[in-house]
């Protein structure tokens, strides 16, 4: 009997050496005859034990991992094709704590099926969700979504039944769906894992998207450094196309809704939805001042939806179970999950799909395992560059948009960085002033300005040069900053600056009661 293994294609495997992993096994199996065939899936998002293969069992799959070229003699010698024991085993795969604690619903056949395998995807619920939306009326299928109560989950959060409404009432012969696959935030990859490991799932969300708004034409707009998930979702809508789920006449419903995939330029500003319209419009990316909303006047001047990956995947999970089974898990107004990545000074970095509500507490000691260098951790960024530095005292404030903003923090993406206590916060606080002016468009002065003159102040707070005055001077420009900029970019930039200034004030020389009376 063929024994079925499963070595990820996943990007982070591969640079962790997926491929001589299966190379080796190709040949050693040849040499021993046995009879094995070779699954490309996505990652689990264990990230710290890719390449992480798995072995189909009688009583499951079971793991193994990092594995190394050099281990591959020694697995066949322990039987690891019947789920031998080694040093390096971890048992059955979906009993492995990391994993088992988890609700994943976009996630859900991510690391599980083939990612280019249609019939694999529609063994394990895929296309059910399109199915059904192919008999229903766009007003019904939006209204699902609002049920749901799923929000963006780029970063501002906005209701997505709220956004598909618009469209749909809003005249225009062509209407588009644009997926912002542009993950530029530090410590985020969550994108990029589905695009990767689950492709089909992003093509039968935006197909949906279209359905319920009119619209017939979609773009995956893809970051330029991710070769990989481009090259998976040229193959995955090829596949998806021959087996009618894309295309004209879909499954003979007399719809039709057709995609292409988009490389960007490498520019952060077009993780902005405005500049990346521009971008997709061949145009320089800036931003664009609103109104009109992209929903009224996006691509090429016509009515869009925009949305990110994680917000376009977890549709077809929304329309196959129905709205009310997304919005039952979470908290408050943040309904569903959200794929948190631990990333930075962490012993388990990877991928948690959780309800909306536990702590980050939770995902960095109980997921993330603590620190990796085993000091104590001193600060965490959540939200990715723009994102406030949470101490300590922050850590059990449960994960919700609203109690964040309380805060002043952002969940944004769901990136989560790490920093131990030898972390130098006035130095990550230049880094926020300095990534923003490198970033900046250019087209608002409190960003392209603020953001120089920003960077140069800090300089002269750590150099004690009138420390006081260019403190209260760092206060007003990131004051101007958060009311003046056009979009994010300068105007949440001041989120890491004043928190690390407000949390870490010894960082800057500052007496710690003196910062007080600002907080």
């Amino acid at each position: 009997m063929t024994i079925r293994i499963f070595i990820p294609a996943d990007a982070a495997a591969i640079a962790a050496g997926a491929e001589r992993v299966v190379a080796a096994i190709s040949k050693e199996a040849a040499q021993r005859n046995q009879d094995i065939t070779v699954v490309r899936n996505g990652s689990r998002g264990l990230l710290w034990l890719e390449p992480m293969i798995e072995v189909q069992t009688e009583n499951g799959r079971v793991a193994y991992g990092p594995v190394k070229g050099s281990d591959v003699p020694s697995l066949f010698d322990a039987d690891f094709l019947h789920g031998g024991h080694h040093a390096l085993a971890h048992g059955l795969t979906e009993e492995i704590p990391f994993l088992k604690k988890q609700e994943r619903l976009t996630f859900a056949r991510v690391g599980i099926t083939d990612p280019l395998s249609v019939t694999d995807y529609m063994a394990h619920g895929g296309f059910a969700g399109l199915k059904k939306a192919l008999t229903m009326a766009p007003a019904d299928i939006v209204q699902q979504v609002t049920d749901s109560g799923l929000r963006g989950r780029g970063g501002a959060a906005f209701p997505t039944g709220i956004k598909w409404k618009t469209v749909l009432g809003t005249p225009g012969q062509q209407k588009y769906v644009v997926c912002n696959a542009d993950e530029g935030d530090s410590g985020t990859f969550s994108d990029r894992m589905l695009m990767e490991g689950d492709p089909l799932c992003l093509i039968e969300g935006m197909t949906i998207a279209g359905l319920a708004t009119d619209a017939t034409q979609g773009y995956i707009y893809v970051r330029s450094e991710y070769p990989h998930a481009i090259a998976a979702l040229n193959r995955a809508i090829g596949v998806a196309t021959e087996a009618n789920w894309l295309g004209q006449n879909i499954q003979g419903s007399g719809k039709s809704f057709s995609l292409e995939v988009r490389k960007g330029a490498g520019a952060y500003i077009c993780g902005e939805e405005t500049s990346l319209l521009d971008s997709l419009e061949g145009k320089r990316g800036l931003v664009r001042a609103k109104p009109p909303l992209p929903a009224i006047k996006g691509l090429f001047g016509k009515p869009t939806v925009i949305n990110n990956v994680i917000s376009l995947a977890s549709v077809p999970y929304i329309l196959a179970e129905g709205g009310q089974a997304y919005a039952n898990y979470g908290m408050g107004r943040s309904k569903g999950t959200l794929p948190f990545q631990l990333a930075g000074n962490l012993r388990q970095g990877g991928l948690v799909e959780k309800a909306f509500g536990l702590t980050l507490r939770e995902l960095l000691f109980d997921y993330g395992g603590g620190s990796a260098s085993g000091r104590p951790i001193k600060a965490v960024q959540v939200g990715g560059p723009l994102g406030a530095y949470l101490p300590e005292s922050q850590w059990d404030v449960p994960m919700d948009y609203e109690a964040y903003m309380k805060v002043s923090a952002m969940i944004g993406h769901g990136g989560i960085v790490a920093f131990d206590d030898t972390a130098k916060m006035n130095d990550l606080a230049r880094y926020a002033m300095e990534f923003c002016a490198v970033e900046s468009c250019g087209k608002c002065t409190p960003c392209r300005i603020g953001s120089t003159r920003g960077t140069e102040v800090i300089d002269r707070i750590t150099a004690n040069e009138n420390r006081e005055e260019n403190v209260e001077l760092l206060r007003d420009l990131c004051d101007t900053m958060l009311g003046g900029s056009l979009c994010a970019l300068g105007g949440m930039t001041p989120y890491p600056v004043l928190s690390a200034l407000q949390h870490f004030p010894a960082d800057f020389g500052i007496e710690a009661s003196t910062e007080a009376e600002h907080s």
